[in-house]
């Protein structure tokens, strides 16, 4: 019994699990079933021809990256990981890969929402940058200057045992965090770290494969499963989940697992032990997005990058609300903020991902496109998460998301 409730705990852990999920819960919503939101498709065709115009301002071609984190480190049309990774002398391919694993994994952890106010002064350009770009820019000087590398004669890594004893301090100094630049979520994003570092540490068979342990050795994990050179998206993602599903505060456990960013809403039917459980895995997707160039670059093969799902964050969902695809049934419920775990935002973030294929496709037939030619997570970089962000500045002055959503630092 045991174990076929730690199996049906497992299969929750899998973008399938998010896609089947989210679209029970379209389904209730077209019904007319949900608590908060009614569904408009007639307004899909609407928020296609926006995407599809940023996406050609940006990538003319539409020859469309993933969405990725390598995207936030190019800044002022400089590739500032790429012009640091190639001038570094490499022992192999791997070892660059173990760095980029390094780097892409702590950069996304730190990387739920800053909040309207807060902006990193870059060195370089002198320029004050905010939001996703300026936690990533932050990242990448954080990790340029070695501040998680236990070897002062090799920065660009990420070592466990820094990692759990990371000062609270150290991380709001590197994010230049004061009263008047305040980061949302600062402790939060702290201890995530340490977990990370004290969870690394405790696994060597995982992350010590080839040296001490970090990060950047899960890399050596996945590559260990390629068959014939090749990786399924969706081992990426299956790795990221119960490899370093542990460090995530403790939130649902099925079975003695942890669930990570997996949340109740009681419409949600299933036939187990999983009823009512709404899968997500936000972060750990972007992160399994993220790891694809780096096994790329390593020589590896990746498939299926459909197999994973679009990313259930406010910029995302906010597209489809500013665009009246979702409407709140109460519209003051716009106005107060509202839980991670609050029916309202279960409900937006599963219907965000079941709405999100279903304007892929809609994409893909405009222009006469593939999965394989235009993948999710092209689509989300063109796209869908540009979009999102451009109508929230035409509504809101500051830009902010159209629904308020408490954050711990660990979700969005």
């Amino acid at each position: 019994m045991a174990d076929a409730l730690e199996r049906e705990a497992r299969a929750l852990l899998t973008a399938a699990a998010v896609r089947a999920r989210a679209a029970q819960m379209l389904e209730l919503g077209l019904a007319g079933g949900l608590s908060h939101f009614t569904i408009d498709l007639d307004r899909m065709d609407v928020v296609a021809e926006a995407v599809l115009a940023v996406t050609r301002k940006a990538y003319p071609t539409l020859d469309v990256p993933f969405h990725a984190r390598w995207r936030h480190f190019v800044l002022g049309g400089v590739d500032r990981w790429a012009e640091l990774a190639d001038a570094t002398s490499w022992p192999d391919r791997a070892a660059r890969a173990r760095a980029e694993f390094d780097l892409a994994i702590i950069s996304v952890l730190l990387d739920a929402g800053a909040g309207a106010a807060w902006r990193y002064r870059d060195d370089v350009t002198g320029a004050d940058v905010g939001r996703s770009e300026g936690l990533a820019i932050a990242s990448l000087d954080m990790f340029k200057s070695g501040l998680f590398s236990g070897d002062a004669r090799a920065p660009f890594r990420a070592d466990a045992d820094v990692l759990a004893q990371l000062p609270l301090t150290s991380l709001a100094s590197a994010f230049q965090v004061n009263e008047a630049n305040p980061l949302l979520g600062l402790e939060g994003r702290a201890d995530l770290l340490r977990r990370l570092g004290n969870h690394v540490a405790n696994y060597p068979e995982i992350f010590a494969r080839r040296e001490a342990p970090r990060p950047g050795g899960l890399f050596d994990y996945i590559a260990a499963r390629a068959v014939s050179g090749t990786i399924h998206a969706s081992a990426i993602l299956s790795a990221v989940l119960n490899e370093l599903g542990p460090i995530w505060p403790s939130r649902l456990e099925l079975a003695g697992v942890p669930l990570g960013d997996c949340w109740h809403h009681p419409a949600i039917k299933a036939n187990d032990s999983t009823q009512g459980l709404v899968p997500l895995h936000k972060l750990s997707q972007w992160l399994s997005y993220s790891l694809i160039e780096p096994l790329q670059r390593a020589g590896l093969d990746v498939t299926d990058i459909d197999g994973l799902t679009g990313l259930a964050e406010y910029r995302n969902g906010g597209l489809f609300v500013d665009h009246e695809v979702l409407r709140l049934r109460d519209a003051t419920d716009a106005e107060r903020a509202h839980e991670v775990d609050s029916l309202l935002v279960v409900e937006w973030r599963a219907l965000t991902v079941a709405l999100l294929d279903r304007l892929a496709e809609r994409i893909r037939a405009k222009l006469g496109r593939t999965p394989e030619t235009l993948p999710l997570a092209s689509i989300l970089e063109g796209g869908t998460w540009a979009a999102g962000r451009a109508i929230a500045f035409a509504r809101r002055p500051d830009g902010s998301p159209p629904l308020k959503v408490i954050s711990d630092g660990t979700v969005f």
